[in-house]
């Protein structure tokens, strides 16, 4: 695909070195899904290209938000299904049209737009809301960890806010999330350590939003 040529060494390496990690993490784990392996190399493609501000990245998020939902089902997170498939999932198509609306000049680069105090607020509030509304679900649910999938709620929706409001800080959300992730796919694997592909997933997963960030804030001083 033409848009592969759009990276640089660096994101070629990261983007490679992140495929061969996870791809041995799935090698040396017994009785792994294969769903499992598909939905991180997506995960994975998806964040080295919202690393760059494309929409093509959004458009990976959103297939892998459902495949990471019906992951999550299976071990009972119910928080993750729910999170991901009612709220990324719709989080990632609207991130799409705005994207789409907010592209800079002629590139596929998405316009980077600046936080006031009033979005940090509306940010806030909504987060609260929806984050005490998810958690007695998730407890009428009877949701596996389920202090620690509340958290994943609150952080994705700050995560998914952010994208949308094409602010560099949506990467910081999702490190903030990935860090939940890797605490939640931990306790998973001592239980069945299948699951053990997917703390490799999210480690790598935060890696690559720690650059994404870093390059967002390169992004937002060349576009100004």
């Amino acid at each position: 695909m033409k848009i592969f040529k759009e990276l640089t060494k660096f994101e070629w390496f990261l983007w490679i070195t992140s495929l061969l990690i996870l791809t041995v993490s799935y090698l040396l784990v017994p009785d792994q899904n294969i769903i499992t392996i598909f939905a991180c190399i997506i995960g994975i493609t998806a964040l080295i290209f919202c690393a760059k501000g494309f929409v093509f990245g959004q458009v990976l998020i959103l297939i892998f938000s459902v495949l990471y939902g019906i992951i999550s089902f299976y071990f009972t997170y119910y928080g993750e299904m729910i999170t991901y498939l009612c709220l990324s999932s719709p989080a990632a198509i609207c991130a799409i049209v705005s994207w789409l609306k907010h592209p800079y000049k002629e590139t596929k680069q998405v316009a980077i737009q600046k936080m006031t105090r009033k979005k940090y607020f509306v940010m806030i509030f909504l987060t609260i809301v929806v984050t005490f509304i998810f958690y007695f679900i998730l407890k009428a649910l009877n949701n596996a960890n389920l202090a620690l999938s509340t958290v994943s709620i609150a952080t994705s929706f700050i995560a998914a806010y952010l994208t949308f409001m094409r602010s560099p800080y949506y990467a910081v959300g999702y490190a903030m999330n990935d860090v939940v992730l890797i605490i939640l796919w931990v306790l998973a694997a001592i239980e069945n350590v299948a699951y053990a592909q997917m703390v490799a997933c999210f480690v790598v997963f935060l890696i690559n939003d720690l650059y994404a960030f870093i390059n967002w804030q390169r992004m937002e001083k060349n576009q100004k």
